[in-house]
């Protein structure tokens, strides 16, 4: 997969991190603290140091080994189907995050994989509150060449959606992939926002497929895993859209966001170009992390 780069950082410690040093409980000291620092998280790298402990290895590659199987095993530990597409309905996606994640770029990305794979898309630029994600979304749609359906700044995002639902029912259309807005400023109003399109989605498409996607910038490390949590509590989650993870030297963050948050990472974005939105493998991932 080859999505990591030539990343330093948190990666490049941990591959030096064993070299020619005994078993001992400075080790193990030294190693929780570097977990510690990648954004792991304090509970979830106490558990990992816990479990290499127990095992009572003699030999560093013993554990380095063990390491990469227990981070693996933590990153499997939700169900990841990428997106679950299905031929002859429409699938509806809704796209959520704060502000300046890369929430409509991703949006423009997916759609252009999915042109790729011969699927016929609508866009609905439902995050009304800003002109300007109006306006971005409509320059992707240009670029995938897809149809996208917009109001003015300030319109119910609800109405967006209502007549990206008709379009799609009545053009026979695969895929609606919708950008909703997420501010977190007013919880009760983004509830209300994402209630009124449940049930515009109930009354027109009740029969369709219909997945949430969080988008995550991974560069605000804790504070990223914090906004999730906070949508976790709003509404229900299917998966993570991880972006700008080639702009962190940390990286650490992915692993709490699947053990607390118990939702799969579907995509993670390692560069600006548009093919730089990679479908995400836990164990591909990892290992990559370890043969560097």
């Amino acid at each position: 997969m080859a999505i990591l780069k030539a990343k330093e950082g948190f990666f490049k410690k941990l591959k030096h991190f064993f070299i020619s040093k005994p078993i001992d409980d400075d080790l193990y000291e030294e190693l929780e603290e570097l977990l510690i620092s990648s954004d792991m998280g304090v509970e979830l790298s106490v558990e990992i140091i816990e479990e290499l402990e127990s095992r009572k290895y003699k030999n560093s590659q013993d554990v380095y080994d063990a390491l990469e199987e227990i981070l693996i095993s933590k990153l499997e530990s939700v169900e990841n189907n990428l997106l679950h597409i299905e031929k002859n309905k429409l699938n509806i996606i809704f796209v959520i995050g704060v502000n300046g994640v890369g929430k409509t770029t991703s949006i423009g990305k997916i759609a252009n994989q999915l042109k790729n794979e011969g699927y016929k898309l609508v866009l609905g630029a439902a995050d009304t509150f800003r002109a300007a994600a109006i306006d971005q979304l409509n320059e992707w749609a240009n670029r995938v060449n897809c149809k996208m359906i917009s109001h003015n700044k300030g319109t119910d995002p609800a109405a967006v959606v209502y007549d990206t639902i008709s379009y799609a029912t009545k053009e026979n259309v695969d895929i609606a992939i919708i950008d909703t807005a997420g501010r977190l400023q007013n919880k009760k109003n983004l509830m209300e926002e994402l209630r009124k399109i449940s049930s515009i989605i109930e009354e027109k498409a009740k029969d369709a497929n219909k997945e949430t996607l969080l988008v995550i910038d991974a560069t605000t490390g804790q504070n990223g895993l914090n906004q999730a949590k906070i949508f976790n509590e709003i509404t229900k989650i299917d998966g993570i859209i991880l972006t700008k993870y080639d702009g962190t030297a940390k990286g650490g963050i992915i692993f709490p966001i699947i053990s607390e948050l118990k939702k799969p990472i579907k995509y993670i974005g390692v560069g600006e170009g548009i093919n730089d939105l990679k479908p995400f493998c836990a164990k591909s991932f990892v290992k990559e992390i370890f043969e560097k």
